[in-house]
């Protein structure tokens, strides 16, 4: 084994259960399509190593990198094609980590474009700042506080909204909802 793979493999070993923990949030909480990000940042940092090693900021060079792996599968044909449900048809159901997240908060982090979620996750998930947060997803400062704003925005419309009242509580009243 070389200097770079034993570095890499290294590398992996420290950092794979952070990225993948990134990822989920990136993905608002989709652990399979965190999984395939990692793998593809991963492919494509083994690919550019010595640029990774050679990185001010090597934090930032991974982040980048998720980001522009989660952007480039969201452009992916078949993905636009794809219907997710909730559940699949005479399978067993598997339990699947929160990762901390409730429910509502990770269907309205779903709901959000890739980058307005990139960069909520940057700036409120793991604290970056303004510049941080720009460097990784690659834009102005400008962009981060708009795109932020407008994000919270929409996740405080839709957590604030007051929960639907149960539908048994109408039948028990004699009201059809």
């Amino acid at each position: 084994m070389t200097t770079r793979d034993e570095q890499f493999h290294e590398f992996v070993l420290y950092r794979r259960a952070g990225l993948v923990r990134t990822a989920t949030l990136l993905t608002a909480g989709d652990p399979h399509l965190a999984e395939d990000l990692v793998q593809a940042t991963l492919t494509k940092l083994y690919v550019a190593w010595s640029s990774f090693k050679r990185a001010d900021n090597p934090d930032g060079y991974v982040r980048r990198a998720l980001v522009n792996a989660l952007t480039d599968e969201r452009r992916r044909l078949w993905r636009r094609r794809e219907r997710p449900v909730e559940s699949l048809p005479d399978r067993p159901q598997a339990e699947l980590p929160t990762g901390g997240l409730d429910d509502g908060l990770r269907q309205a982090l779903r709901d959000l474009p890739p980058r307005m979620r990139a960069a909520v996750v940057f700036r409120y998930f793991y604290d970056l700042d303004v510049a941080q947060t720009a460097d990784a997803l690659g834009c102005s400062e400008g962009t981060v506080k708009s795109q932020t704003a407008r994000a919270l925005d929409r996740l405080r419309a839709v957590l604030d909204r007051p929960a639907p009242p149960p539908r048994r509580l109408f039948r028990a009243q004699g009201v059809t909802p």
